[in-house]
């Protein structure tokens, strides 16, 4: 990929990180000064300059999952808000340095707008105020955080042009009263790739306790979103799916934790051992977040294309999980 099209994020970046992006020409997002001075002696020892921005943290609460929200004031992410002027000042003293953007992300999953605008709204205060230290920037990265239907009656995911609508005339606005023509950009993620993955997963066996289950052969170790961020996907059984639904059921995983559940009290049609469920827009943090969690090897990835279908990553074997093992030498 284009170096260009590239910003390396990251809260925690190593000195090989740091180092391979110096090598590579890409763009850092420096997360705090200690990183800002390590990334500096890199690129000195590599005789280069390195091109940065720096992660704002603006401090916003947003309608999502905690462990998702990546812009509070608590947030790991980033340096605050008011510190970034202080912060530049401090990448202009470096020898290896070159600031050339502005970077914020706000969190994951947002199913409203107005967010977004007042993170543009604290990213053009910002610009403004580096442009009169003397900084020429030449990207503004809002990040990303734009939601999508998982729950596809009631959801009500906003668009890119609802999005557009309302964030583009503030961004605009912001940085000519700056007097100032930086690049937008923004990170989709997950409102691009989330429907265009299905997870699925064979029935093993159905049992009838304090409610019905259908347990499967996938658990968190592959869709880990459920246990994790109480996470909804939507469920069909594929192989019959035009059946009418006539009982609740809860989809239960074979991993030993009382957590793998990847889809409580859902309406399905009469579920038997050899059944196909589907789990829904799974292409967002999914195969990406999976695991080898109690020694199950992680599924394979099958592409379609129209009518064609083509394997795009082969299933794993028990001889994956133990392939880097080493016998110790007392052995």
């Amino acid at each position: 990929m284009d170096p260009d099209k590239l910003l390396f994020n990251g809260s925690s970046k190593t000195p090989s990180d740091l180092r391979l992006a110096v090598e590579s020409g890409v763009r850092v997002s420096v997360d705090s000064i200690d990183e800002l001075h390590q990334l500096d002696a890199t690129a000195g020892s590599l005789n280069k300059t390195a091109e940065i921005a720096f992660r704002v943290n603006p401090a916003l609460s947003v309608p999502t999952h905690p462990k998702i929200a990546t812009g509070l004031a608590t947030s790991k992410f980033g340096i605050p808000h008011k510190e970034i002027p202080a912060a530049y000042r401090e990448a202009l003293a470096c020898r290896n340095i070159r600031p050339v953007g502005l970077h914020c992300h706000i969190g994951s999953q947002i199913l409203e707008v107005d967010p977004f605008v007042k993170a543009t709204e604290v990213m053009v205060r910002i610009a403004r105020e580096l442009t009169e230290m003397g900084i020429r920037l030449d990207f503004i990265d809002l990040g990303g955080g734009l939601g999508i239907p998982y729950h596809h009656d009631s959801d009500p995911a906003p668009t890119p042009e609802d999005y557009a609508e309302k964030v583009v005339p503030v961004f605009r606005s912001g940085v000519e009263e700056a007097g100032i023509s930086p690049e937008l950009w923004i990170e989709p993620g997950r409102s691009i790739v989330a429907d265009s993955t299905v997870l699925l997963t064979r029935v093993n066996s159905t049992k009838s306790a304090h409610k019905r289950f259908a347990n499967v052969d996938a658990g968190f170790n592959l869709l880990i979103r459920p246990a994790m961020y109480d996470a909804y996907h939507e469920v069909v059984v594929a192989n019959r799916a035009d059946d009418i639904p006539t009982a609740d059921y809860t989809v239960t995983g074979p991993i030993c934790e009382t957590g793998d559940i990847l889809a409580r009290d859902r309406k399905l049609p009469q579920v038997s051992a050899g059944d196909i469920i589907a789990v829904l827009d799974t292409g967002a943090y999914g195969y990406a977040m999976s695991s080898q969690y109690n020694s199950r090897p992680r599924c394979p990835e099958v592409l379609i294309r129209g009518s064609q279908a083509a394997l795009m990553r082969r299933g794993e074997t028990l001889s994956d999980i133990t392939a880097t093992m080493q016998r110790p030498p007392w052995q």
